[in-house]
């Protein structure tokens, strides 16, 4: 049995469209998706995110408080985000650096919840595309 076996039928539906998208979503977004599959209330959408957020199915880029679906269950390092601003296409990569971020925490005696790290700019496509 998988991960997504237990998913209740929302949890189902908003990973299902998040993978299909592709793309960066918000919870209105994904309310507007699935309107025809029932999905009403702004809570039943939110509700299904946290829970798909706490299975490390999703990840929420806090910068466009929006979801993207995981694409990768091996969660040993922190992810970072790479965020075109131009084309919103949105890379998702490992931080090995984050051993010297939580160094430095630990020297200020800083105890840290959780790590962001979220880089914003050009794609090399969009980069080609503005510079030709």
């Amino acid at each position: 049995m998988t991960v997504t076996d237990k998913l209740a039928r929302n949890q189902n539906l908003m990973l299902n469209c998040l993978r299909d998208a592709g793309r960066a979503m918000t919870a209105y977004d994904l309310l507007e998706a699935l309107r025809d599959q029932g999905l009403r209330a702004p809570v039943q959408v939110y509700r299904a995110l946290e829970t798909l957020r706490q299975r490390e199915l999703v990840h929420r880029i806090e910068s466009l408080n929006a979801f993207v679906a995981c694409r990768h269950l091996d969660h040993t390092e922190t992810a970072a985000f790479a965020i075109c601003d131009d084309c919103r296409e949105i890379w998702k990569f490992s931080l090995p650096a984050e051993a010297g971020l939580t160094a430095v925490a630990d020297r200020k005696r800083f105890k840290t919840r959780h790590t962001i790290v979220e880089l914003h700019g050009r794609c090399a496509h969009c980069a080609d595309r503005a510079d030709g």
